[in-house]
């Protein structure tokens, strides 16, 4: 299997470490490493060699000789077209709306497995990839208000006074959001947390964090599949009227709220950054998709009226020795299962792969995704299953 250094402007990650070249090497899977794949993320070219994996030269990539290739992001569609048929792809594939990525993979008959539609059940926790970024995401986001902050976190006693501890707002209590609560606790802020599932607030308070209860409203958000489901403009308008009280008396507010294949849920408005104080940070970890807040610019920091507002959209790639080492252990879990006697088990039937094999035999499975309107570049099922899928490594 392939593993490529990153092209995507600021990712700094890779998809093998050499503790999981070591671990795939044990189950037969040879892994080759463009050179300097690793060296953003603290890994070394000889580290990789000590580990067994075998080094290649960026003008010498054999696209169109591996069993598969790990990424986090989808390679150039130059070299997507060099792979063979029956070769596999994972990574981080950004599905929705991928109509050309996957015309290419049908053309080429390329299995895929895009790792954002992996099912929260327990038998994939160990490949969750999503929730071990989010963790580092939620973590990061803290720093970065703290440091942007006009005033200090925890509660100080000094000669000169006491100093009152920051208070915290976090809207959103998935993986990130509790990290975050997780985090702001350890630094001494007083941390508040709005979600709109009631079932987290044992999590919140688990944490230390204070659970502010949902609107009352007859039609309440849920999830699905281990992820928030998406909420009506009835019950978001009751939660900005509730937020707006928190938001003026916040020093720090962390945005993860997200839905996925969906724009994000816009919980700050413009009125309701009016009522906060200058000197208040917001950091916005929904900015990529459209932001929980008004006024955030993907990958930048804004001032308006004193409030900072930073657009946090490629945190885990600002951590990238361990992003990488978690998000590598992820993928060799599910490369492990997937591991055939003479190939890839790519059961459509299995459970943890029924939601995420993007392609498969020439055909997409999940046009629901890419297409929800049913228009994803298909090969017709006669020909998509005329041949079969035989992959080695």
């Amino acid at each position: 299997m392939l593993v490529p250094r990153e092209q995507a402007s600021g990712e700094r990650r890779v998809a093998a470490t050499p503790e999981t070249v070591r671990r795939l090497h044990t189950h037969g899977i040879q892994l080759q490493i463009e050179e300097g794949a690793g060296l953003a993320s603290g890994y070394l070219d000889a580290d990789y060699c000590d580990a067994g994996a075998d080094l290649v030269a960026s003008d010498r990539l054999p696209w169109d000789g591996v069993d598969g290739v790990l990424c986090l992001h989808p390679p150039a569609p130059a070299a997507l077209q060099q792979l063979r048929s029956g070769a596999l792809l994972v990574g981080l594939l950004a599905p929705y709306g991928a109509h050309d990525l996957v015309q290419i993979l049908c053309e080429r008959r390329t299995a895929s497995l895009a790792l954002e539609l992996l099912p929260r059940i327990s038998r994939a926790q160990s490949m969750d990839v999503l929730s071990s970024q989010a963790n580092i995401a939620g973590y990061k986001a803290v720093l970065l208000a703290a440091s942007a902050l006009d005033r200090y976190v925890p509660m100080l006693m000094t000669a000169a006074g006491t100093i009152q501890p920051a208070r915290v707002l976090v809207l959103g209590a998935g993986v990130a959001g509790l990290q975050a609560v997780a985090t702001a606790r350890r630094l001494g802020g007083v941390v508040y947390v709005s979600d709109v599932r009631p079932a987290v607030k044992e999590q919140v308070e688990s944490l230390g964090g204070r659970f502010l209860d949902p609107p009352e409203i007859a039609e309440k958000p849920a999830e699905a599949g281990g992820y928030a489901k998406e909420a009506s403009e009835a019950f978001l308008a009751a939660q900005r009227q509730q937020l707006a009280e928190q938001l003026a008396l916040a020093d720090m507010v962390i945005c993860t709220a997200q839905v996925p294949g969906k724009a994000a849920p816009r919980l700050i408005s413009e009125a309701m950054l009016d009522g906060m104080r200058p000197g208040s940070v917001v950091v916005d970890l929904a900015v990529a998709q459209g932001g929980n807040c008004f006024g955030t610019v993907p990958g930048e920091t804004v001032e308006r009226n004193g409030v900072l507002l930073i657009g946090a959209d490629a945190l885990p790639a600002s951590v990238p020795n361990h992003a990488s080492a978690l998000y590598a252990r992820n993928i060799a879990a599910l490369v492990e299962h997937i591991k055939g006697e003479e190939g890839w088990n790519l059961d459509p039937a299995d459970p943890i792969l029924e939601g995420c094999l993007l392609t498969h035999e020439g055909a997409c499975r999940r046009p629901d995704v890419v297409d929800p309107g049913g228009q994803a570049s298909r090969q017709r099922p006669s020909e998509a299953n005329s041949q079969p899928v035989g992959v080695n490594r």
